[in-house]
């Protein structure tokens, strides 16, 4: 059972990789205040209509959480999206969180809840051969859908996958280039 919130959403989405959620976890759950903030508040927003899409084919499905006092003191540290995939996790004893935001992922490991994003899942993807290259969604998710990625993390992504060495080649060529 796989839990997301609503940042792996609207980024996958936006750059046009929403189907991977599907293909590499098969069905996803929402809590309320994730579908809130990317459907409802998101009207005309990248990416939202193809998660209104997921649900009527039914592999995203929206629950509610239960455990109002956990959630409560979740929402002390964390916004209310973040706070509820991590209060349906401990719930349903989820498998994985799909979380992206720092403090999130800090506090969902307070809780021993398994978790990755969006990068982690676009390496997913790569390892299994869902995507031919990496560097390109990276890309794409820091210039068509604004997701921030710190040149470290983008460099560990791509070292990840066996594209590093191609980067720093391509940069060393650029580099030597230059001095011509």
């Amino acid at each position: 059972m796989v839990i997301c919130d609503s940042s792996s959403l609207i980024h996958l989405a936006g750059i046009g990789r929403l189907g991977l959620l599907r293909e590499l976890y098969g069905k996803l759950i929402v809590p309320t205040a994730v579908w809130r903030e990317v459907v409802e508040e998101g009207k005309g927003r990248l990416g939202v209509v193809e998660v209104e899409e997921a649900r009527l084919e039914g592999w995203i499905e929206v629950r509610p959480v239960t455990q109002e006092l956990l959630l409560k003191s979740l929402k002390q540290e964390l916004d209310d999206g973040e706070a509820e995939v991590i209060c349906l996790a401990v719930e349903l004893k989820a498998s994985l969180v799909l979380l992206d935001e720092t403090e999130a992922r800090r506090v969902a490991s307070l809780y021993a809840l398994n978790k990755t994003g969006a990068i982690g899942v676009l390496i997913r993807a790569r390892l299994e051969g869902k995507l031919e290259v990496l560097r390109p969604e990276l890309d794409k998710l820091r210039t068509e859908a604004g997701f921030w990625i710190e040149e470290k993390l983008y460099r560990q992504a791509l070292d990840a996958v066996g594209e590093e060495s191609e980067l720093i080649r391509e940069d060393v060529e650029w580099g030597l280039r230059g001095t011509d």
